[in-house]
This record gives structure tokens, sequence and C-alpha cells, in this order.
């Protein structure tokens, strides 16, 4: 099936789509003592009703990456591995402009992509204290472009690791 010409990834992303920048806490429940992880993590999403899932599917094939998934009645395109949001969705987003707040928005996503990309495989101890730091401030920033910014959960122990490194 053909792409329609009509077919914008940029307006999609402008509406439904998030640059998504987390702290997370993982914790490792199958290994022994339950061992519990810090990362930060970047990854790019849309979202849409479920009856416009082939739209996400579209997404996925004109940038080759990323999955697809239905819960309820929502279907999500997201894209994840580090090395597929530095290599493929950020260079699309720099060549396809973006408007406004999602463009503010992308331009501090895209910072913060570089610094976790440069530090792939790194653990966190061992990145420089003044990326980690950048990392909280475009964390910060990001918040203002948000429709709905969650509060950060692991943040602190982010600052904390500042202080350490």
């Amino acid at each position: 099936m053909a792409v329609k010409n009509d077919f914008n990834i940029a307006s999609l992303v402008n509406n439904d789509g998030c640059f998504d920048l987390q702290f997370r806490k993982d914790t490792r429940h199958e290994r022994t003592n339950s061992p519990t992880y810090y990362r930060w993590k970047a990854q790019f999403v849309v979202t849409s009703p479920k009856t416009n899932a082939r739209v996400l599917e579209k997404i996925k094939e004109e940038l080759s990456c990323g999955e697809v998934t239905i819960s309820k009645d929502q279907a999500r395109f997201s894209v994840q591995k580090i090395g597929d949001v530095a290599g493929v969705v950020v260079p699309f987003f720099r060549k396809n402009c973006l408007a406004d707040k999602k463009k503010k928005d992308f331009e501090l996503w895209s910072k913060a992509v570089e610094i976790i990309h440069r530090n792939q495989g790194k653990c966190l101890t061992g990145w420089k204290k003044n990326e980690l730091c950048s990392l909280i401030e475009i964390h910060k920033s990001c918040a203002k472009y948000k429709n709905k910014p969650r509060q950060p959960k692991w943040l602190e122990m982010a600052k904390a690791l500042t202080k350490t490194s």
C-alpha cells in the first residue's frame, strides 16, 4: 500500500507526539537480592485511538524502527532504543520541522538524547557530573512544553548522583 502524499508525520507529532525524557528506577526481581538500577531514558511516542492504529503503522514503516502496541482503546507508537532515537528520530525531526512548543521541546530533548547516547552502556556513576546536571535541567525545562507534565519520581536520586560523581 502506497503512503499518501498528505501523510505528514511532523503534523501528527505536533498534535499527538511526545518527546519523553525520564529518570527511571528499575528493580530486577528475577535476580538474587533484586538489585535496583537507575537510568536516564529518552523515547519518542505518538498515540492515537485504537481505530487509527494504521496511521501509527505508517509512521513505523516510514522511520523503519519502533513498535506499535494497542491496549484498551489506545494505540501507541514508540521508539525506545537509544540508537534508533539518536540515529533515526532526531535526524528526521531536524529535517522535518515541528511547530512552536513541540519544536522547542524537541530541541531540548535532542540535547538530552545526545548525552544519553554518548554514555550508553556506562554506569551512571561514570558519567560526567556536568552531563548529569544538564539532563536534570533539560528535564525541568521540558516540563513547560508538556500538556500534562508528570511529577518526576526519582529526580532526587539523580541529583544525589551529581554530588557523588
